[in-house]
């Protein structure tokens, strides 16, 4: 089995190292969550034990990252917050399961036993609502057969719309997915950030699939 460890501390990354290694697992790691990327780009792995708490690009970007891309390796998710909200937020990205430092190696490997007998879930690389089409290998969105330029932060708030069509997202859950933050005050990230996506997305095509729903969040639907 090929594993991945993706852990900025380098004790824990060589307790784990050293633990998986004598499981008979074959061991890659990465320090960072930009290095951890590159890895998976790089190789094909069995499973993937990711660090929340990451430099460069933390481990729920990077996990955004790799289900908006369609990658569906299972990730056991290593992280010290324990608050209900950040578990919830983990799982909804796309995480298998989610283990709160500290713990004990022997749970951790009970866990990575428990993911890799699963059977694998094939999602489609390809995602579509009415017209519009996300191809999640090629990072590419396109509506009516014309390429919709959208950023990387743009494509995955996108593929979560358009995996949870017909489902009202709030503003909480969707900055808690794609940015990894908690709404605070007045920020307006999500806001903009839709009307930005709207931009592209609606505003060029007479049918409109992007809804406001007003004092909650918003919602990717086909028209009656």
């Amino acid at each position: 089995m090929q594993l991945l460890i993706v852990e900025d501390d380098p004790k824990t990354a060589n307790f784990l190292k050293r633990g998986f290694s004598e499981e008979g697992f074959v061991v890659s790691s990465a320090h960072d969550g930009l290095e951890g990327r590159r890895l998976i780009e790089q190789g094909r792995y069995d499973l993937i034990v990711l660090d929340i708490m990451l430099p460069g690009m933390d481990g729920m970007q990077l996990l955004a990252w790799l289900r908006g891309a369609g990658v569906q390796t299972p990730v056991l998710v290593l992280t010290a917050r324990d608050a209900v909200a950040e578990r919830v937020a983990g799982l909804e990205i796309g995480a298998d399961d989610y283990l709160v430092k500290p713990f004990a190696f022997s749970e951790l490997l009970a866990r990575a036993r428990t993911i890799l007998r699963r059977p694998p879930v094939r999602e489609p690389s390809t995602l579509r609502v009415a017209d519009l089409e996300l191809d999640l290998t090629a990072h590419r969105a396109t509506r009516a057969g014309q390429r919709l330029d959208l950023t990387a932060r743009e494509f995955i708030l996108l593929s979560l719309l358009v995996r949870r069509a017909g489902e009202v997202l709030t503003r909480t859950m969707i900055a808690q997915s794609v940015w990894n933050m908690n709404l605070q005050g007045e920020t307006n990230v999500v806001d903009v950030s839709m009307r930005r996506l709207r931009s592209k997305v609606d505003d060029p095509f007479p049918t409109k699939l992007l809804r406001t729903v007003r004092g909650v969040g918003y919602v990717l639907e086909t028209p009656d």
